[in-house]
């Protein structure tokens, strides 16, 4: 399964699409490690590698949100929280298999990919319209 960012992710905000470009470069590696049948370590690596991103990517969402005093900051705060955690307990099942199976696969599509995909398309391109409408004022 091929993870892309195409035109229906782009938010507007150059910084928030490079990083989502990034970020799903990243999915995309460690899906492609998983169906290569790499292995645990590597699947593992991976994850953590996606993991460090994100919150890399997430802090620097809500900085922007802090200093254009973005309203939807608790409840995108809270979004990002919910994945933070579906991303640890992703880290929990591959740790009690063997490797990455299809029920690991299944729940990086569900949890990871599915979830980010909605919510750039709801919450981030909303935020980055935000940002845009206080820079023009």
């Amino acid at each position: 399964m091929k993870v892309e960012f195409d035109k229906s992710l782009v938010t507007g905000n150059e910084m928030i699409d490079e990083q989502h470009k990034e970020l799903i470069e990243k999915i995309d590696k460690l899906l492609a490690c998983c169906e290569q049948g790499k292995g645990k370590i590597q699947a593992i690596k991976m994850l953590d590698y996606l993991a460090e991103y994100t919150e890399y990517h997430f802090g620097e969402e809500e900085k922007l949100q802090e200093e254009v005093a973005y309203p939807g900051i608790a409840e995108h705060k809270k979004k990002h929280a919910e994945f933070k955690k579906a991303v640890e307990e992703l880290h929990e099942m591959l740790s009690e298999e063997e490797g990455p199976s299809d029920a690991f696969v299944a729940a990086v599509k569900k949890n990871v990919v599915d979830w980010l995909f909605n919510h750039i398309k709801n919450m981030d391109k909303a935020l980055a319209a935000y940002v845009q409408r206080e820079a023009g004022n």
